[in-house]
């Protein structure tokens, strides 16, 4: 494992394992289907129907999903907690959210007393400098090839990234929150950028350079059950 990847993010070490997946995350960590799971955030309900065709009883919930009978207009607040659910799921849906004690709170409540929160977050303040560096040479790249406007400086992408995620909460209270109400059964660092600058062969760099210890995995992935 790289050091680098991880200096700073957390007091304990985490493990990165290279070419695993959200989804083979999820997968691994999920209970058997026909298992109850409900998906927080759901989006426009990708990750939902496909738990759903993998033979879940899945339901997605999102202000903004999508018509189905997989899917529900509420929030997380908003939600019946009997009967509760054997796995909850939030793919980058904790970050946002104003009250993150409360929601989480929520999230234990509505989950059997076996039941796990699978997560994959990230860690928008864990952007170091040499992290940086490389994000701002991926940018200029895609804005050379597509004539899309890029930050001129790594400072200027610093300021948009952070400008961008104003009152979004970074690693250390994800964690803190998490760790709060879970019993950790798994953690593990990963590729984030990506996501960002869009592409296969970008996720790929990414994964190559964080194992090589050269760029800071902004990314995590977390599955526990509750306290």
């Amino acid at each position: 494992m790289a050091t680098h990847a991880t200096t700073g993010a957390r007091d304990r070490p985490c493990s990165y394992r290279a070419g695993v997946t959200w989804d083979a995350f999820l997968q691994e960590h999920l209970p058997e289907p026909p298992a109850r799971v409900l998906e927080i955030g759901c989006g426009s309900g990708e990750l939902t129907t496909s738990l759903a065709v993998a033979g879940y009883d899945a339901v997605g919930i999102d202000p903004a999903a999508p018509q189905g009978d997989r899917f529900r207009r509420l929030k997380l607040e908003d939600v019946e907690d009997d009967p509760r659910w054997d796995a909850v799921v939030a793919a980058r849906s904790l970050h946002p959210l104003t009250d993150l004690e409360s929601a989480l709170d929520k999230v234990v409540g509505l989950l059997e007393p076996d039941g796990v929160l699978v997560v994959e977050e990230f860690g928008w303040d864990l952007l170091d400098e040499q992290t940086l560096d490389w994000f701002w040479g991926q940018r200029r790249a895609i804005a050379a090839a597509d004539g899309t406007p890029a930050p001129g400086s790594p400072e200027e992408l610093r300021a948009e990234w952070e400008a961008d995620r104003v009152g979004m909460h970074g690693h250390a209270a994800l964690r803190a929150a998490l760790d709060a109400r879970f019993e950790e059964v798994a953690f593990e660092t990963a590729p984030f950028l990506h996501r960002v600058l869009g592409g296969v062969a970008t996720e790929v760099l990414e994964q190559a350079l964080i194992d090589a210890g050269a760029i800071r995995a902004l990314g995590f992935r977390f599955a526990g059950r509750p306290r």
